[in-house]
């Protein structure tokens, strides 16, 4: 309990039981066996790292806006409060699942569309494009190894995800003061199903298991990918698997740069227990579509941007 174990996914319908335990005792497992070139991380790394060199009023032209969350997230402008009054200590750039305007999908539900995709560098695209592909392909390796846990055809299950609200967000975490108080990312707990995160060689994230009072170390071995449970898949297993707080510190003394994989089901998808509740377990029923706007429109941080990032705002409108 608490240590978090290394799966090989490659070992197929072997490795359920062992996803079953992790899921259910630590909510964090880390994967070997994915299939991912780590020269294909490299290089999303190493395009995310210039595309956060660029000039603030570059990087501005790409920037989210409350109708439309794709694009540049600038330090502290959308992140939850750590509590004490500091915004969280990165900048990103949100992706979400490409749609073509003309899908039927986006006149059913306006959180659907197509990304910004910033003209430098000029292999962003193509080279999250192609990290993004290979990751929807774990994807469904672990969902099919889910809807076994949860006791539902995989056929069945794997269909919620047609037309997904699964989303990236590229995470720039400057160095911090090592005294420093302030968090990276604050302590929470996802609200997907599951996200995939790729190697790091940094260091920084945080976990805090289930009845534990300390914090321990998230640092995944060589090429492993490190995998949570959300809130949504908590849900449906009625609490028997865990959605497990966590949190990132920066004080390496160097960048960190992380590009966690959020899947997330189709809009229309209700999330309830499929499987008996644990005791105790009491949550209401969630709509994602619902959800996700909420989690979208709310913690809107327009205040705390400086007066020099104000006035490049107003420039780049």
């Amino acid at each position: 309990m608490g240590e978090i174990p290394v799966i090989d996914i490659s070992r197929g319908e072997q490795a359920v039981g062992d996803i079953e335990r992790a899921s259910r005792d630590v909510g964090f497992m880390y994967m070997t066996g994915h299939g991912i070139p780590a020269a294909t991380i490299v290089r999303v790394r190493s395009a995310i790292s210039a595309y956060f060199a660029l000039p603030l009023a570059v990087k501005l032209r790409d920037r989210i806006t409350r109708d439309n969350y794709r694009g540049y997230i600038p330090l502290g402008f959308f992140s939850a409060n750590a509590g004490d009054g500091a915004a969280d200590r990165y900048e990103g750039y949100k992706l979400h699942h490409e749609t073509p305007a003309d899908d039927p999908v986006c006149a059913a539900c306006d959180l659907y569309g197509q990304n910004r995709w910033p003209e430098q560098p000029q292999d962003f695209r193509e080279s999250l494009t192609e990290y993004w592909k290979k990751c929807e392909r774990v994807a469904d390796t672990l969902l099919r190894a889910f809807a076994r846990i949860l006791g539902v055809s995989p056929d069945r299950f794997l269909a919620l995800f047609e037309s997904p609200l699964t989303n990236m967000t590229l995470l720039h975490y400057p160095a911090q003061d090592p005294n420093s108080a302030a968090f990276g990312l604050h302590p929470h707990k996802d609200t997907d199903v599951f996200t995939i995160v790729p190697p790091d060689p940094v260091g920084g994230l945080m976990i805090r298991c289930r009845g534990a009072a300390d914090w321990i170390r998230a640092d995944a071995p060589g090429d492993a990918l490190t995998v949570n449970i959300g809130d949504l898949l908590e849900l449906w297993s009625g609490g028997y698997l865990v959605s497990t707080p966590h949190k990132v510190v920066n004080t390496s003394g160097v960048e960190r740069y992380s590009f966690p994989y959020f899947v997330v089901p189709r809009f229309d998808t209700v999330v309830e227990p499929m499987r008996l509740p644990q005791p105790g377990f009491e949550r209401a029923r969630v709509h994602v579509g619902d959800a996700s706007r909420a989690v979208w429109r709310t913690n809107w941080q327009d205040a705390k941007l400086t007066e020099a990032q104000r006035e490049l705002v107003e420039v780049n409108c």
